[in-house]
């Protein structure tokens, strides 16, 4: 089987709109939170704090008929998958012979879309709906613009599988290449969803918290978590077989080395008490990996800053870790940037790559009240400099849905 390298990264996020300038926000320990009147001014709801992709301007970066025809999701995809490609600088000619395709995950496609054409429906009748509604807010219309954009012809697909899917897209993606059935694939996830009616959903079902201060709002694996921030962006990832990368003369990043997935199937939204489901996918991705726990130096977690969330990956992660676990250096990305839905594992995986080039764990910023059921090196304050050879990338959905991904550091 084909082993599996990254070839080039991209990202828009709350705190950068290139995957260099989010990872230098990682590092520095900023995070992107803002009021909610400064997105949705006058908007009514128990959430306060959201994290949005700040500065970014479609028309900079889009035509005039992209910019009008886009849902919000599919222009952060399109713009990152963009970034990722072109640093993984394939020649024209290569794209006419090799089988070059597109995975990407994506909880809910283009909701605001979805809103803003509902509301013109109950308003004024059929006749005032969009006539491109439906390419514009369906959740895979990203995977495939991207791939008309990029003139990319091999498979595309597109997983939502809620805050997993840019686990699973990334995941299925190195399956694919791995088994021979495409040279290269995008790979990554999208996200928009700083909406009404989402934001509604998320607090009347308390995931999101209610927190006002931007400082101490999402807060994984501290005592006074009490939810999410609700974030968007994007990220992904040029996948490639090693032969393929190197038959071409391309700078390797790094190597995925192992993935795992698995289902609860306990209950819609709740985990599974005793992490069953995220023990099994992280312990599938060791085994692919062909290591042991003990080699894992850095873990990304999900780390929602949820009640739940926080305690069972804590428990999940010393039942696969053992004695070990306390070693193990654990932060969570969305102390900084929120939780990005189904873009939140690809994201994060661009976080691991980066901490395997760099050799530096980020932090996990905010957090810092101890709580007895969350009892690992969470790396609070500061981030730090460490020798890394493999590294984890966590990501667990509703619906169950668990993933987990094992990134090793390039030595060709």
């Amino acid at each position: 089987m084909e082993r599996v390298v990254v070839t080039g990264l991209g990202a828009l996020t709350p705190t950068g709109l290139t995957a260099e300038e989010f990872w230098q926000a990682c590092k520095d320990g900023r995070h992107g939170f803002v009021p909610l009147e400064e997105v949705i001014p006058g908007h009514q709801s128990k959430v306060k704090v959201v994290a949005p992709v700040k500065d970014f301007v479609p028309k900079d970066h889009l035509d005039r008929k992209q910019v009008k025809r886009l849902d919000r999701y599919t222009q952060l995809a399109m713009v990152a998958a963009r970034q990722a490609f072109a640093q993984a600088n394939f020649e024209k000619d290569a794209l006419k012979s090799s089988r070059i395709g597109v995975y990407m995950g994506t909880g809910v496609g283009g909701i605001g879309t979805v809103e803003e054409e509902h509301k013109k429906y109950l308003g004024n009748g059929e006749k005032f709906v969009n006539p491109l509604y439906m390419p514009k807010w369906l959740p895979n219309i990203a995977a495939g613009q991207i791939a008309i954009d990029l003139s990319l012809q091999g498979q595309t697909h597109t997983t939502m599988t809620a805050c997993a899917s840019g686990v699973n897209a990334i995941g299925e993606a190195t399956r694919a290449i791995r088994h021979g059935y495409s040279q290269a694939i995008l790979a990554g996830g999208a996200e928009a969803c700083i909406t009404p009616s989402m934001l509604a959903g998320f607090a009347n079902m308390n995931a999101h918290t209610a927190s006002e201060n931007v400082d101490r709002a999402s807060i994984p694996f501290d005592a006074d978590r009490s939810g999410f921030v609700l974030g968007e962006g994007a990220g992904f990832l040029m996948l490639e077989s090693l032969t393929h990368a190197q038959q071409r003369g391309a700078h390797i990043l790094a190597e995925v080395v192992g993935y795992g997935c698995s289902t609860d199937a306990y209950h819609v939204t709740s985990p599974h008490p005793e992490g069953r489901g995220a023990v099994e996918a992280m312990e599938q991705a060791l085994e692919e990996a062909g290591v042991g726990p003990e080699a894992i130096d850095y873990i990304n977690a999900h780390g929602t800053s949820t009640p739940q969330n926080d305690r069972v990956e804590t428990l999940a992660v010393k039942t696969v870790f053992g004695a070990g676990a306390s070693a193990v250096a654990v932060s969570s990305t969305k102390s900084m940037i929120g939780h990005l839905q189904g873009a939140a594992g690809a994201v994060e995986a661009v976080v691991c790559v980066h901490a395997l080039l760099e050799g530096f764990v980020p932090p996990t910023v905010g957090s810092g009240k101890p709580d007895p059921d969350c009892d690992l090196d969470y790396v609070l304050g500061q981030g730090r400099h460490q020798d890394l050879q493999y590294v984890m990338n966590n990501g667990f959905g509703f619906g169950g849905h668990n993933g987990s991904l094992v990134f090793k550091k390039a030595d060709f």
